[in-house]
This record gives C-alpha cells, structure tokens and sequence, in this order.
C-alpha cells in the first residue's frame, strides 16, 4: 500500500466519500481514512448518516407511518384492516439491511474508483501527513499533496441527563430499540426530536418532548411552526417550551426527569429518554497541536469562503465547519473542493440549501423567513395557498399544511419559500432550482404545471404573491415594508 496521494481524506460521511468520488473522477490518487464501525463490529463508510441518522431514521419513519396509516386511516381508503400486527425488531431489521446495502455500495463505488480505504482514526500532522490508528491496532503514517477534513458531527450531551444504557439514550440508541416505550420523553423539540418522537408515537408510545426555547422551531418560518405545533398536537406529541432539564434519575419504574418552565418546577415520569439537544463537531484530537489547526470557540474548523483552512492545501468541509449541519451542504462542499483542487472553478450557493424536518406533514424550506426579511429591513410580498384547496391533496386525504412564497416587493426575486404539507421534501426541490436561476414569483405563475399534483400548491402560492391564485376564494397575498 502507498503511503502518499494526491489527497487524503479523513472521514467518510456525505462530505467525505462524496469529495473522494469527485477526487477519483478527476483523476486524483485518493485515500479515505474513516473509523466508523458499523452495527456488526466491522468497518463501514457512510458515517452518521447512512449508518446511524438520516437513512435509518428515514426508514423508520416510513415503516412507522405506514403501521400508523393502516391502523388509524386505511377505513378512509374503504380497506378494512383485521389481525393488524406490530413487529418492531423486524423492523428494525429492515432497517438495517437499507443501512448495510448501502454502505456496502458506497464501499463497491470506492473499489471501482480505485480509492484507498484505510478504516482507522486519522490524525493531522505537520506537512500534510496524517497518522492512522489502524483498526487492526497497528500505526500507519501517509501523506498527501491535500489534506480533506470531513469528520463530521456528534450528538451534543447533557449534563443533566447522562446516556445510560438502552434506558437514557441519544438519537442513535433511538433507531435500535426492539420494543416500543410506553412512555418516551424526549429532551428538545428540534429536527430530531420531532422525527423520533413521531416514530414512536405512530408506533404507541406516549410522547413527551420537553424544549428549553420558548420559540418552537426557531429556524423555520412563524406562521408554518406555528401551524406545525398545531397539527403535531393533534397527532399526540406532548411538546412543552420553556421547559430546561435540570436533572434525571433512573428508578425502579423507569425515568424521573425534573425541569423548571415559566410556571414552576416539574417531575416528568417516563420509561424511556431521548437526548435531542443538538450536535457538535467531531474535532477533538483531530489534529495535533505541532499542526497548528484552528479551531473557533466551539470546536469548529475554521475555514474561508473555499473551505481552506488556515493550512495550505488542507481543507475542511461538512458538519465540522460553519454552517447548517446537512448532509447534502457537506456532499456540497466535498465536490466544490476536490474540483478546486483540481484547477476548477467551483463554488456553493449558501443561500439555497434547502432544510427539511421529515415528520408527517414535512416541513421544508429555502431562504429567508419572514422574520429574517423583516429583521434585515426588506420590502417583501407574499403568497400562501393552503393544501386543503390542493385536489390532488384531498385526494390522498393529506391536507393539512400550506406553501408560502416570498418575492422581493421591488424586483419580484424570490427570496424565500416555506412548505408544511405532504412530501415537502420533494417540492422543495423545485423552489431551489427556481432560486439558483433568479427566478422571481411571474416566473414561476407563468410556468405550467401537471395536474393534478401536489406541486400547483407552489403554482398557486407564486400566484397568490399578486392577487391571482385561482384555487382560494380570498387573496391571500400581502406586502410588507421593510
């Protein structure tokens, strides 16, 4: 095995296997250096992502509302559903054979690639090396002529509720449990806490999350978290703001949690805890301190607007620099870099990454909020079409939600879109492209659209920015000075 490459990357996750991929494409000699292992002990690429958050929880939410929709919701379709049964470590074990394919495929395209896969914790060095605690417990040492940090996040801990065994757990203990809790609390109410909370709660648990912000949602759009917190409510989550943990403790019966909100102190009695309060960058140890690396107060790497850190030729990308943590703003800039790196111009468009909270309805966004437009002092119109005018919404008995655009009131550029609806995170898609081209709301009124789709709710909401949306009795446009 060689020991120096045109680039070295450390970690394997949306950031890192996708930039190595680039990498190879390019003709770039590629190394990949990435210590995850997976549920069965052995080395596995993907990192958090594919192995233990978006694609498992992914699938579990779907298993979950599937089981949900037969129980609660198929008489609607005129299916009677007798002898309904819930069987959740097959469940899960479906689950992990989506994890296991698709690891194993990402491992199939780096052979193809001819990409060097070193499983072990790499470590920066002076000069671009990098120094392998290999998985096999021996030392390995390998240089390139760029370095990749891709390293990615980690759930943040809490204090107040330390992670005991199966009993107090973070997100990726969520995803193995083989039976359902019959009461879950969950500590924050954010992406992920949501996401796992209507896991189980679709599944019969009792859910409680508990929110330290007073503000649900506070990165998304008022009047669509507003109208979420609502529609969450109905569907049984427990959602209580203002409520900060101050301490737990595992009893006989299960879990006592103690937090304080504006009313006072409370006891919450649960059988099962998540801790949801947020991630925080894998950088700990990632560099020794003769690199010289810089790290920001909060353990991020800091990086200019090309991801360069202050190291030449090292460069870092993904969770563990600035930025939304996404897996696709990481896979983003892991291609932006390795075609810098090979002599393209190449960049990303911050200001169109789109967020997606995968509940039912799905929450989705890109741009600016009102509030943010507001804040920033910029004359804005907008327009909302609610689902329930959508037919094809009715048709599959998924109402609920609306799309609402965002134009600036001078130049008509489409500075925000905010969905809360079924499949959302599909019909944002089409808000991103219109925004990477400059469109302005006319542009996208005077596009043509299928019908019946969920995708005219967006046609109309553009059309709803002037007055013109055809589907809702009112107007539901308004324009706002900054």
């Amino acid at each position: 095995m060689s020991d120096s490459y045109d680039v070295i990357m450390i970690g394997a996750g949306p950031a890192g296997y996708v930039a190595a991929l680039r990498c190879a494409q390019l003709g770039l000699r590629t190394a990949c250096v990435d210590d995850w292992l997976g549920a069965d002990g052995k080395p596995a690429l993907g990192g958090t992502c594919l192995n233990a958050g978006c694609i498992p929880s992914k699938a579990l939410l779907e298993s979950s509302e599937l089981y949900d929709s037969m129980q609660h919701h198929a008489s609607r379709h005129g299916i009677g559903v007798n002898g309904l049964t819930l069987d959740v470590p097959a469940m899960i074990a479906k689950k992990n054979t989506i994890v296991r394919d698709l690891t194993g495929g990402i491992a199939a395209l780096f052979k193809a690639s001819q990409i060097t896969w070193i499983p072990g914790r790499g470590q920066l060095l002076p000069g671009r090396q990098v120094s392998i605690a290999l998985h096999t417990g021996e030392q390995q040492t390998v240089s390139g002529q760029h370095v990749i940090l891709a390293t990615g996040s980690r759930p943040t801990a809490l204090d107040a509720a330390p992670l005991q065994g199966e009993t107090i757990v973070d997100s990726a203990g969520a995803l193995d449990w083989d039976t359902v809790p019959r009461r879950l609390g969950i500590i924050g109410a954010g992406v992920i806490g949501l996401e796992l909370g209507s896991v189980w709660r679709r599944l019969g648990a009792e859910v409680t999350l508990l929110e330290a912000q007073d503000l649900f949602l506070a990165m998304a759009d008022r009047q669509i978290a507003s109208a979420a917190l609502k529609l969450y409510g109905r569907q049984g989550l427990d959602i209580r703001l203002g409520a900060v943990v101050k301490a737990t403790q595992v009893t006989g019966n299960g879990i006592e949690i103690q937090y304080q909100d504006g009313t006072g102190a409370h006891l919450l009695a649960v059988d099962r805890l998540i801790v949801a309060v947020g991630r925080r960058p894998c950088t700990e140890g990632l560099a020794t301190p003769a690199a010289d690396l810089l790290l920001d107060e909060r353990g991020f790497i800091h990086v200019d607007d090309n991801c360069e850190t202050n190291l030449p030729e090292v460069y870092a990308v993904g969770d563990a620099v600035r930025g939304p943590m996404l897996a696709h703003k990481g896979s983003a800039e892991g291609i932006a870099v390795a075609e810098r790196i090979a002599g393209q111009n190449s960049e990303v468009n911050y200001a169109t990454i789109p967020s997606v909270i995968y509940t039912h309805p799905e929450i989705a966004w890109v741009g600016q909020s009102e509030e943010a437009l507001r804040h920033a002092g910029v004359a804005f119109r907008s327009g909302i079409f609610p689902f329930a005018a959508s037919g094809r919404a009715r048709a599959i008995q998924s109402s609920d939600g609306m799309v609402k655009v965002l134009s600036d009131a001078a130049s008509d550029r489409v500075l925000g879109v905010h969905i809360l609806g079924a499949q959302a995170s599909e019909l944002i898609g089409q808000a991103v492209i219109a925004m990477e081209f400059g469109a302005s709301s006319e542009d996208i009124a005077r596009t043509v659209f299928a019908h019946p789709t969920l995708s005219e709710a967006l046609h109309e909401a553009a059309l709803a920015v002037d007055n013109r949306a055809i589907h809702i009795g009112k107007a539901r446009s308004r324009t706002t000075d900054g």
